[in-house]
């Protein structure tokens, strides 16, 4: 006779105590929340109290983005919808990927490849990324080589040889946390942000357990890690630095303070957000406004970027619109990112419920890196959102914008 206690507990609470939970759990306020989906305080406590029925997808889509939920059955109570499901964003390699990622060499007797070799593949694959064009099915060609040849070489090399190739194996990992990012398998972004994690650490390089770091901190606020644990992380990175050393020490210790910035920044920490972005604006400035990491792009324009996203994920709404249009993205040397701070700036006006604006910047951002936007939550869900109930004048845009997307309307 079956076991009664055998029986999954179901989940009864209403939409608006699933939303409430997701909210505290993210630490973020009834406000803070409420307008970065562009709406009221009142109108996010009238759906917490269920005085407001479940909006439509498109919304529930930008809350879900707000409050790092990956399935939309968290919010929903429905297994059948999740925000991968809606999105549609699976890229066509992502199954080699994944299977490279899952396949091992136990017995070989090729020889490993040089180091030289291998670190000069691991650049050109970076270039790929931050190139133009369609920069996740270029860098998706050269991973699953480049992912095998740097394993191996990490096993059968000794020495310095042996560490070296640890930390390029460390940066195929970021390459593969990176192309994964905004795709439906967040399981194998955790698993290359930890397997990065343990190749920098095995080869004992401050550089690359810093850079590590860096990408760990995404992986733990997508997974929704307390801050606290992301921030812990960072500067312990960071204590492995000597900022007066050269420039590679002095660019990531400002990347780890940026890094804390944006945790803190998520969950409305204001004094704390500014203080670590203070520092790193003071690295960027000791580096000089020319200066632009060769693939971690932390430099001048990264740190005026990223304290958009701050005033955004802070709801500092009239400062984030008047530093979307301050921000000039044009120096910065990587078109994945201007695409992405492109999407910021789209961000900031959705703040201030200012839809040609976020359209404009929408389709700057697509013109400069379709792959970046094509796999984006939050312009997924704000085209679908503008084509549907948008103004009469932007919907023809936002129609156009969609079918670039992939997005079904």
């Amino acid at each position: 006779m079956p076991d009664p206690t055998d029986t999954p507990a179901v989940d009864v609470s209403t939409f608006g105590q699933r939303v409430r939970r997701a909210r505290e759990r993210k630490g973020v306020t009834r406000a803070a929340a409420a307008a970065r989906v562009g709406k009221s305080y009142e109108w996010w406590k009238a759906i917490e109290s269920g005085r407001l029925r479940m909006p439509r997808l498109p919304m529930l889509m930008r809350m879900a983005d707000v409050l790092d939920v990956h399935s939309l059955s968290a919010l929903t109570g429905d297994d059948r919808v999740t925000a991968a499901t809606y999105s549609n964003a699976a890229h066509p390699a992502l199954q080699r990927v994944r299977g490279a990622l899952t396949t091992y060499r136990f017995q070989t007797t090729d020889e490993p490849a040089r180091v030289t070799d291998l670190t000069t593949r691991v650049r050109q694959a970076w270039l790929l990324w931050h190139g133009i064009g369609d920069h996740r099915t270029n860098v998706a060609d050269v991973l699953p080589g480049l992912l095998a040849d740097a394993q191996y070489a990490s096993r059968a090399l000794d020495g310095t040889d042996r560490r070296r190739a640890l930390a390029a194996l460390a940066e195929t990992y970021h390459l593969t946390q990176l192309y994964l990012s905004f795709q439906p398998a967040p399981e194998l972004v955790m698993l290359t942000g930890d397997r990065a994690m343990a190749a920098a650490q095995d080869a004992d390089d401050p550089h690359a357990i810093a850079g590590a770091a860096w990408y760990m901190n995404h992986v733990y606020r997508d997974a929704g890690e307390a801050h606290e644990a992301r921030v812990e992380l960072a500067m312990k990175a960071a204590e492995l630095l000597r900022p007066g050393r050269g420039q590679e020490d002095t660019a990531r210790h400002g990347l780890l303070h940026l890094a804390v910035a944006l945790s803190y920044a998520k969950i409305g920490r204001t004094g704390s957000a500014e203080y670590h972005w203070a520092k790193a604006d003071a690295a960027a400035r000791t580096l000089g406004d020319a200066y632009s990491h060769p693939y971690l792009i932390f430099g001048r324009g990264m740190v005026d970027a990223y304290q958009l996203t701050m005033q955004v994920d802070m709801a500092q709404t009239t400062s984030a619109v008047q530093a979307a249009g301050d921000l000039d993205l044009e120096s910065m040397p990587s078109a994945t990112r201007r695409s992405f701070h492109a999407v910021e700036q789209a961000r900031a006006h959705s703040l201030a419920g200012e839809d040609v604006a976020v359209v404009h910047f929408l389709r700057q951002a697509q013109e400069t890196s379709p792959e970046t936007v094509r796999y984006n939550l939050f312009a997924r869900s704000t085209v679908a959102d503008l084509v549907e109930s948008g103004p009469a004048a932007i919907r023809p845009s936002a129609r156009a914008l969609a079918r670039g997307l992939g997005v079904t309307v």
